[in-house]
């Protein structure tokens, strides 16, 4: 019995491991916008406040959640070629252009209700009142995808 308690537990354990490690970030937008994809330069530029408008003329507006997971963190490191602390000062710095939320639901919300929203929640997450969009040609669950956790 010991040891069949002991084998879930491992069991437990390793599934855990295994869906964190499997964490993937969706890029989503408002319905209205017609992007449909982002190569992860273009992308990078927008986390960086250095693209503030999309190619239909409207404002950029990007939606973070205040305390962000590490996939989150790693993610904003990876696309942005910055270390945490660059990541943190440059959203300490443009604080009134990007809208902090406490949770995901709340990102999917604002990024539905904002013409120009953009945001990264997890796949998981995702509904049917934001479009997600593709990164370097891939969406996510796609072999190759870029907003992969545990990479």
């Amino acid at each position: 019995m010991h040891k069949r308690r002991l084998l879930s537990i491992l069991l437990a354990v390793v599934l855990i491991c295994s869906a964190a490690q499997a964490t993937q970030l969706a890029v989503v937008v408002d319905k209205a916008n017609t992007t449909a994809s982002l190569s992860s330069a273009d992308l990078a530029k927008i986390l960086k406040l250095a693209n503030p408008k999309w190619p239909d003329g409207k404002q950029v507006v990007l939606v973070l959640r205040g305390v962000p997971g590490p996939e989150m963190q790693l993610a904003l490191q990876k696309l942005s070629n910055m270390s945490g602390d660059q990541v943190k000062d440059l959203l300490a710095a443009h604080k009134t252009s990007i809208l902090i939320v406490n949770s995901e639901q709340e990102v999917l919300k604002s990024v539905s209700t904002i013409p120009g929203a953009i945001g990264l929640v997890d796949v998981y997450s995702l509904t049917s009142g934001v479009n997600v969009l593709k990164v370097d040609g891939k969406l996510p669950l796609e072999p190759g995808y870029l907003l992969r956790g545990g990479q």
